[in-house]
């Protein structure tokens, strides 16, 4: 049960953020896409920490809160620089979520599989 409360939320957010009318200026949507980005690495993380029986709460919000932070701190530096910093947010958050998200799929495969083998065991 545990596991399908951030599948829940997420979806929520999801379906919130389908049906409200909010118009975000070009200049703002750099950091809401870091943020969405963070708050997706974050979610996927938080499975894989409780399918790998390690989950802690204050872990799962502090990495939350300090990632939005680093991510919008190097989008400001490079607004002042006149770089595009975010896109080196961008593939770190990318490549976490994909890191995550296989070792997840591994775990759902390999329970699937333990019960196809049981299965047929008896």
């Amino acid at each position: 049960m545990r596991i399908l409360i951030p599948f829940i939320a997420l979806f929520l957010g999801i379906i919130i953020g389908i049906f409200l009318p909010v118009q975000v200026t070009p200049f703002y949507a750099r950091y809401i896409a870091i943020v969405i980005l963070v708050a997706l690495d974050t979610i996927f993380g938080g499975i894989r920490t409780i399918l790998e029986f390690k989950f802690d709460a204050t872990i799962f919000l502090s990495g939350f809160f300090v990632n939005s932070l680093l991510g919008v701190i190097l989008i400001a530096i490079g607004d002042r620089l006149g770089v595009d910093l975010y896109l080196a947010a961008i593939v770190a958050f990318g490549v976490r979520i994909f890191q995550n998200l296989a070792v997840i799929r591994r775990y759902v495969l390999r329970k699937l599989s333990l019960k196809i083998k049981e299965g047929k065991d008896e």
